[in-house]
């Protein structure tokens, strides 16, 4: 799957939108990856994840466990162990760090993949290697299906991406005067109560 097949998958979804928008780390962009639209139609979902298995196992080898943050990588992380045969867990935020819960355990030498939606800054991805490094087993590496920073962002270990993007990012005290013009939109969950 190239760039722009993974990128009309969005399309197909309605979910390629251009604006003004506040992204999750606080960034603005004039374009945002609706990335519940593509995941709530599962063929959609199972498209992507099937080509970004192939690049996993071929990249990692076999994988034992699929661990995603919430709520970002709770359906790409299913669908993704879905494909490559194993389990899925994820993490949620308890008290502002991302823990495993709900009886989901690893155990000693099992290979873990750490699974995202979209990389923009790394910060969730940065959180699941915290939170996996208090437990057993391997982080062999993680997966996204769009790395938004075209291979900039630190997520704190080997990252294999089904696509990567190149969309422009700004400071919200630097916009530039097609930005300011536009009333800006948080279309994304982080910071949500």
């Amino acid at each position: 799957m190239t760039n722009d097949d993974v990128l009309d998958c969005f399309r197909e979804a309605g979910a390629l939108l251009e604006g003004h928008f506040i992204l999750s780390s606080g960034r603005r962009s004039p374009v945002f990856l609706q990335k519940a639209l593509v995941f709530s139609q599962p063929e959609l979902a199972e498209r992507l994840c099937k080509a970004l298995a192939k690049k996993v196992t071929d990249t990692f080898g076999k994988i034992d466990v699929v661990a995603g943050p919430a709520v970002g990588g709770i359906i790409p992380g299913y669908e993704l162990a879905r494909q490559l045969g194993c389990r899925s867990i994820f993490a949620e935020r308890v008290d502002g760090e991302l823990q495993f819960r709900r009886g989901f355990s690893i155990a000693e030498g099992e290979k873990i993949l750490i699974a995202e939606d979209i990389v923009t800054t790394g910060l969730s991805f940065r959180e699941t290697v915290v939170a996996l490094g208090k437990l057993p087993g391997e982080v062999v590496g993680g997966s996204c299906v769009i790395d938004r920073s075209n291979g900039r962002a630190d997520v704190g270990c080997k990252l294999v991406s089904l696509a990567q993007v190149d969309f422009p990012d700004y400071d919200p005290d630097d916009l530039p005067d097609e930005l300011k013009a536009l009333p800006p939109v948080k279309p994304g969950s982080r910071g949500l109560a």
